[in-house]
């Protein structure tokens, strides 16, 4: 399954299987034809980072962050040697910008950097994709228990150079990870279901997920385990949840960041 998660209102938004003799590329524009995509930025994994993908997006009014690995080979090489460069002139080009963030909890600290860039003289090929005005680059220092692990990751995007919106872009992203896959995985064992019949699985899918948004969205102090287990005891609590209206009001922006990950 290949699902759209928005970050500020906990809502998957849409959802395609892919076909058996086929993969995650050629569903994501199946995904995204479905939604409305003015004014969202579209957040996808780096086997999303394809040409005519950013090129749908931008065609329907939407913004692009697309994670680069290996599967765009050169383009990530040109990325990395852009930041280089930069960096031995100590950034002086201008068209520029970075943000450092620290984070403490869980008997963890993680120091992020957000670097963006403008200028992509340094980087031929972003001229075969559709809106492309910047990439990012993001270096990440997590220390537990004494033991260090560093991390560089680089994206290309048609955001501008505005490193703010960069960084919470990226950190949006792993909402559909830690808000939908892992509550999905961990409170709804969906990883346990047997069912193989693609009809009946993607319906069970479907109904998880409107489950899911449903247990997200009450303000009910409890886990989303917890709130499954209080529904099935307490009719009333039920009843709230299937009738009454969710605990939150949408929020204006909710929109704003559209994360497409692969279930």
């Amino acid at each position: 399954m290949v699902s759209a998660w928005a970050t500020a209102n906990r809502v998957v938004l849409g959802q395609v299987s892919t076909d058996a003799k086929s993969n995650e590329i050629t569903a994501i524009p199946q995904l995204l034809a479905l939604l409305r995509l003015q004014g969202c930025i579209v957040t996808i994994d780096a086997m999303g980072c394809q040409t005519k993908i950013a090129e749908q997006i931008i065609a329907q009014g939407g913004d692009y962050v697309l994670a680069l690995k290996g599967n765009q080979g050169t383009l990530a090489a040109e990325v990395e040697e852009a930041f280089i460069d930069d960096d031995a002139r100590d950034y002086a080009q201008g068209d520029t910008q970075v943000l450092e963030t620290h984070e403490h909890g869980h008997g963890r600290v993680e120091t992020r950097r957000y670097r963006t860039l403008g200028d992509l003289s340094g980087v031929p090929r972003s001229a075969l994709w559709k809106g492309m005005n910047m990439i990012g680059m993001v270096e990440s220092q997590r220390e537990v228990d004494g033991k260090i692990a560093r991390e560089t990751r680089f994206y290309i995007g048609s955001i501008a150079t505005d490193v703010a919106c960069f960084a919470r872009a990226v950190r949006d992203h792993w909402g559909v990870e830690n808000d939908l896959h892992w509550s999905l995985d961990v409170a709804f064992r969906e990883d346990d279901c047997r069912v193989r019949e693609p009809a009946a699985r993607d319906n069970l899918a479907v109904l998880r997920d409107i489950a899911l948004t449903r247990l997200k969205n009450d303000n009910t102090k409890l886990g989303i385990k917890n709130k499954r287990l209080k529904a099935g005891w307490d009719e009333r609590y039920l009843t709230k949840l299937l009738f009454e209206a969710p605990d939150d009001k949408p929020k204006t922006d909710a929109l704003d960041s559209t994360n497409i990950r692969v279930t």
